[in-house]
Formats: C-alpha cells, structure tokens, sequence
C-alpha cells in the first residue's frame, strides 16, 4: 500500500470517528450510516477538496450528502 493510499484512509478514519463523535453514535453504526447513505463514496470521491477542510466542516458536508440520498440523521 502506497504512502497516498494510507494518508486516505486514515483521512477516512478520521472523518467516520468525527461524524461518530457528533451524532453521538458508536463508530460502527456511523460508519454503516454513512456506507449506506453514499456518505463514504463522497469521501473518497471529493478528497482532495475535503481533506484541505477542517473535520467538522467534513462532518457538515457528510450529514448534508447523507440526508441528500435518503439519510435521517442531523
């Protein structure tokens, strides 16, 4: 695994933990909640913008593109 791939994935970690912590839910459900709801697909595909932003704005955008595919959770 390359040095890029492991900067995104703790990246990845990071914001699943920070939605987890906000929402007050445990890790594995958010990170599901967010699977499920493309929250994770946004990740990956929107990196290069979102890591340049702070985790809670992270937070911000992964509960709006959540709630856009037909997630509950504000």
């Amino acid at each position: 695994m390359g040095e890029i791939d492991r900067k995104r994935i703790h990246y990845f970690v990071l914001c699943v933990g920070a939605f987890a912590e906000h929402k007050n839910i445990p890790p594995a459900k958010a990170f599901n909640y967010l699977n499920a709801y493309k929250g994770i697909d946004f990740l990956i595909e929107c990196y290069d913008a979102e890591h340049t932003l702070s985790l809670l704005n992270a937070v911000d955008d992964l509960t709006l593109v959540c709630k856009n595919n037909g997630g509950t959770i504000e």
